[in-house]
């Protein structure tokens, strides 16, 4: 049986250079050949970036300290190493035996990677090793730079990380000695074929303008806090000259294996030719609430109370796209792989033997433990790698929970089935609302306006049973039933009763006779 997320577990680790080929966006095509672009290891950076960082040039990469700034560093020295370009690490803070470390915890052998450990020429903590006379801007800063580059005469390398700033910053003792000896160190290396990575911890008070103003490019980390579960990290590319890319805030996480991006999704950037057809339940009575059936390529929205039946509806649809051949993916935010499973062999779907052949891919969703913007990228992962033409979210609300703010998830979920719709896949996403038996029935958020279809689900009260109703209440592509109509679980089946047409209210839970009494005990035995 294969989640998802194990067809995805070596994606994480690819390369720049293997995804670029793949990941780079139609709006960045023109952009690509104004100037020679490097890879950064990272396959979402890659595409933000529009191929790379401008080649030649002196970036900053800025973050709090944990944000992922060593990592990405490395990995961007990796991957120069990979296309046999020399690289450099400059480490002022951390030391050469912490470095291999953080490697090692990602796989990375960096044996034929050059660390100049900075830290052994700044002394000690023996008296005799420390300056008493001068200030230590007018000694250690000279002698820190002049090893430095020292080093990089012997090794002439295209590709430098100076980790970090902040003890330059200490070292030069003031703001104009420090802004000069950045540009000192940049004016250096313009000539010499070398694309420099400055790394800074933001531990200045403020932010450091001047050193922006300075850099190329500079690469924003962040590391917000949650009230419960893991950091929402996101990076932002703050500038890049006479350069591309995609502005914004784009998700990241650090995994084993390196930093992922995850580009923030633009749904116009994606487009393929229209495949019209039908979707049939594999049930003529869902079917012909539907008007014949549900068109593909379009978004279908399952409003109701927990527990009346949309996951099961949504399984009967998906599993009817297997029986066809055509992969699913389903992803849940609130039920097991087991309890699905088990749930569809009540009712004679065959789910287990779908997911095991690698037809329906199923996976779980802790909303605590993924942001948005990796959830999206899973989705996108379905679509172009796996294929799938149909995808299922279940539920919505469990996204809510996982979103910083309502206005986000309605701006990510426009852009999400927007993107679906133009790749032609079919949508099926669920919302729970708040009651059971109510007139008054309320939803966390309002999504109804997104979907191109909606069906609605009820409980209401006959006859001293609870029983179930369905009805279209939208439908953009086409006609539908006007109908209300019952939905029953009996036989091991799942089956849809005859239009409830001698009763009016159901939908307010407490239907009331327009027919024959017969009719009521008729509709109450299900039959």
């Amino acid at each position: 049986m294969k989640t998802i997320n194990e067809a995805f577990t070596s994606k994480s680790n690819v390369t720049g250079s293997q995804k670029r080929e793949e990941g780079i966006a139609n709006h960045c095509v023109a952009a690509t050949a104004i100037a020679e672009r490097l890879s950064t290891g990272v396959a979402g950076l890659d595409d933000i970036l529009c191929g790379g960082l401008p080649k030649n040039h002196l970036y900053l990469i800025s973050g709090d300290p944990g944000t992922g700034k060593t990592t990405l560093a490395l990995q961007f020295l990796r991957e120069g190493l990979l296309h046999g370009e020399k690289g450099l690490y400059v480490t002022l803070s951390e030391s050469k035996r912490e470095l291999e470390e953080v490697a090692a915890s990602h796989g990375w052998p960096i044996d034929d990677l050059p660390i100049f450990e900075m830290a052994e020429d700044l002394g000690g903590l023996n008296p005799d090793e420390q300056y008493s006379v001068f200030h230590p801007a007018d000694v250690e800063l000279a002698e820190t730079i002049a090893s430095v580059l020292e080093r990089v005469e012997e090794t002439q390398p295209q590709r430098i990380v100076f980790d970090s700033l902040s003890e330059l910053r200490m070292l030069a003792r003031d703001p104009l000695r420090y802004r000069r000896q950045i540009l000192a160190l940049k004016r250096h290396f313009a000539g010499r074929n070398a694309t420099v990575i400055l790394l800074d911890d933001r531990t200045a008070d403020g932010n450091d303008l001047q050193l922006q103003s300075i850099a190329h490019g500079v690469i924003m980390l962040e590391s917000l806090e949650r009230d419960y579960g893991v950091k929402h990290r996101r990076l932002e590319i703050r500038k890049m000259r006479g350069a591309r890319f995609r502005e914004g805030y784009h998700d990241f996480n650090i995994h084993t294996g390196g930093v992922v991006v995850y580009p923030r999704l633009i749904a116009a950037e994606h487009k393929l030719p229209p495949n019209e057809k039908v979707l049939l339940s594999g049930l003529p009575e869902l079917d012909e609430i539907w008007g014949g059936g549900i068109d593909s390529g379009t978004s279908t929205l399952l409003l109701g109370p927990a527990g009346c039946g949309k996951s099961t509806t949504c399984t009967r649809y998906a599993v009817a796209a297997a029986d066809r051949g055509e992969k699913v993916a389903i992803f849940s935010f609130d039920e097991t792989i087991m309890t699905s499973m088990k749930r569809a062999e009540g009712l004679n779907m065959d789910l287990r033997s779908h997911i095991e052949n690698k037809i329906i891919f199923f996976q779980q969703i802790d909303p605590a433990e993924m942001s948005a913007g990796e959830f999206t990228a899973k989705v996108r992962d379905a679509v172009e790698q796996l294929g799938c033409s149909m995808v299922i979210l279940d539920s919505l609300n469990g996204l809510v929970n996982a979103m910083p703010g309502e206005q986000y998830l309605l701006l990510q979920m426009h852009e999400m089935i927007s993107y679906l719709n133009q790749m032609g896949v079919s949508t099926f996403f669920t919302m729970a609302q708040s009651g059971f038996v109510s007139a008054q029935m309320t939803s966390p958020i309002d999504v109804s306006y997104l979907a191109d279809s909606v069906l609605l689900f009820r409980y209401f009260e006959a006859q001293g049973e609870v029983k179930k109703a369905i009805s279209v209440v939208k439908k953009r592509s086409g006609p539908h039933e006007l109908a209300i109509r019952e939905l029953m679980f009996s036989g091991g089946s799942l089956r849809v009763g005859a239009a409830l047409s001698q009763f009016e209210g159901i939908l307010t839970g407490s239907p009331r006779s327009v027919g024959k009494s017969t009719e009521l005990e008729i509709f109450g035995t299900s039959k």
